[in-house]
């Protein structure tokens, strides 16, 4: 398991009235994935449960080859008890998380190490089909070069920088992306391949892949993304994703400020996506199109790094007053406008720290992202694994007969 992920456990073991087979064996597959217990005799302490009953359900994860058991090494007391662990051979995750130019897709295995990776460009605003076309297109590729074939996919795990309705997995209005709204992004992949497909926001799955790389201590934790938008992911205290009632939680971006009338792609007036964002400091700049600051001429290079401490303090007026509702331990700066590093962190943080109440600002953290654009896939990885291993993800892996 590499260090960065915890799959988010729950704090108790399944209730009386949900105490299932899929529920018990959904908790052990969890436990052993996480660490927390590496045997039979440890998932018994663990839980309270009698191990006999242990055995019982972990039976069907060990014959469906989702946990593997294996002879651990002999010590000075006599033969140690077989060791539990996630088996990395259980199959492939593909994770895709688009943004509005680019995007990342990777092949992950079920050790939740990084098989494959690579950049791709976009450009969403072509629509959903050649965009979609083009990454299936790549992961079919992408697994050839590796060898494995599409029927060894367990799940599939796409980010789209949208407001996304999480239960259906389609995308709702995005003033972004023309020609997406409502369009059936998972069945879009069954041309393809056979497993199941999450959608989720881009920033949602951004904040996931920040909160699992850091100390639970620091959670709850808010990731803002300035980029081509302004969005926040909101993972809780007890390390989960907040999507809110339709999945419109944390799209700060058309939060209106007084004193702007500039007029927002989603048609509202004064949202601090229309005035503050990346798109709109290289309009401003005269810059539109430069995907590099560093690219264009000293005035326009001048005047970005200007454009760029004014948003971030219009930023901080914003988080401020996210911290007054939420009291995270730690925000997280990502998106296109961190290149210019310690400019973007020093307006936000000044403006946080200033006008936010000291109960809430005490222990509050205000960082830079440590994944950068890798946050995305990392967070994608993480929801792919404790998708398939909770109850819902092992009913589509466990025949019926088990």
């Amino acid at each position: 398991m590499l260090p960065w992920l915890n799959l988010g456990l729950p704090r108790t073991a399944p209730s009386a009235q949900t105490n299932h087979a899929l529920n018990l064996s959904s908790y052990l597959a969890r436990l052993v994935a996480s660490g927390q217990a590496t045997s039979r005799s440890e998932l018994a302490r663990v839980t309270g449960l009698a191990r006999s009953t242990v055995s019982e359900h972990l039976a069907p994860l060990l014959r469906i080859n989702l946990i593997a058991e294996h002879e651990a090494e002999a010590g000075a007391r006599g033969r140690p008890p077989s060791v539990l662990t996630l088996n990395p051979q259980a199959g492939v995750i593909l994770v895709a998380d688009i943004g509005a130019a680019r995007g990342r897709l990777a092949i992950a295995d079920f050790g939740q190490h990084f098989l494959a990776e690579r950049s791709i460009k976009t450009d969403v605003a072509r629509g959903p089909e050649p965009v979609l076309a083009e990454v299936r297109a790549e992961f079919l590729q992408m697994l050839a070069e590796h060898q494995i074939e599409p029927h060894n996919v367990r799940l599939i795990v796409v980010g789209l920088p949208a407001p996304v309705d999480f239960a259906s997995g389609v995308p709702v209005r995005p003033p972004i992306m023309p020609g997406w709204d409502n369009y059936a992004v998972p069945a879009s992949f069954q041309v393809a391949f056979s497993a199941p497909v999450l959608v989720d926001n881009d920033v949602n799955l951004m904040a996931l892949g920040e909160a699992r790389c850091r100390p639970a201590s620091q959670c709850p934790l808010l990731y803002v993304k300035a980029s081509t938008g302004i969005g926040c992911g909101i993972v809780t205290h007890d390390g989960q994703l907040h999507r809110g009632a339709d999945g419109a939680a944390g799209d700060i971006g058309h939060v209106r400020v007084p004193g702007h009338e500039e007029v927002c792609r989603c048609g509202g007036v004064g949202c601090i996506e229309a005035f503050a964002s990346y798109a709109a400091i290289l309009r401003k700049a005269g810059g539109e199109g430069t995907g590099n600051p560093a690219q264009s001429s000293d005035s326009v290079d001048g005047q970005l790094h200007a454009l760029v401490r004014t948003a971030a303090g219009e930023i901080g007026e914003v988080i401020a007053m996210l911290v007054h509702f939420f009291n995270p331990g730690v925000i997280v700066l990502g998106g296109r406008m961190t290149q210019f590093g310690d400019e973007m962190l020093a307006g936000v943080r000044s403006v946080v720290y200033r006008r936010a109440l000291p109960l809430a600002t005490r222990r509050l953290s205000v960082e830079l992202s440590t994944l950068g654009n890798r946050a995305g896939i990392i967070g994608a990885v993480v929801l792919g694994v404790e998708h398939v291993l909770s109850p819902q993800g092992l009913r589509a892996l466990i025949p019926v007969s088990s």
